[in-house]
């Protein structure tokens, strides 16, 4: 069966930008530049076709389609890191 899932890393970015609202908080949070969170971003946009966050001058907000991402990205984070944690154990 052949899948085609966004990029994992992206997906990674995804999560921490759309919890905190900032591309500058998720950097940090992420021990990278604000740069490379951009360039993440983009690439998940571009392979999604979809627009993931309405920029302003110095805020931004979750679109339609990224608010029913979302929920489903962290979910599944929450879920391997739960498995994850039990297999180790």
């Amino acid at each position: 069966m052949s899948r085609k899932l966004p990029p994992l890393k992206s997906l990674y970015v995804f999560e921490s930008v759309a919890r905190n609202l900032s591309f500058r908080r998720a950097a940090d949070e992420l021990y990278v530049t604000h740069s490379a969170v951009s360039h993440q971003i983009k690439l998940l946009e571009e392979d999604l076709d979809v627009v993931l966050f309405n920029r302003g001058r110095r805020t931004i907000s979750l679109t339609e389609d990224a608010t029913y991402l979302y929920p489903v990205v962290r979910d599944s984070f929450y879920n391997l890191e739960k498995a994850s944690k039990h297999l180790r154990f």
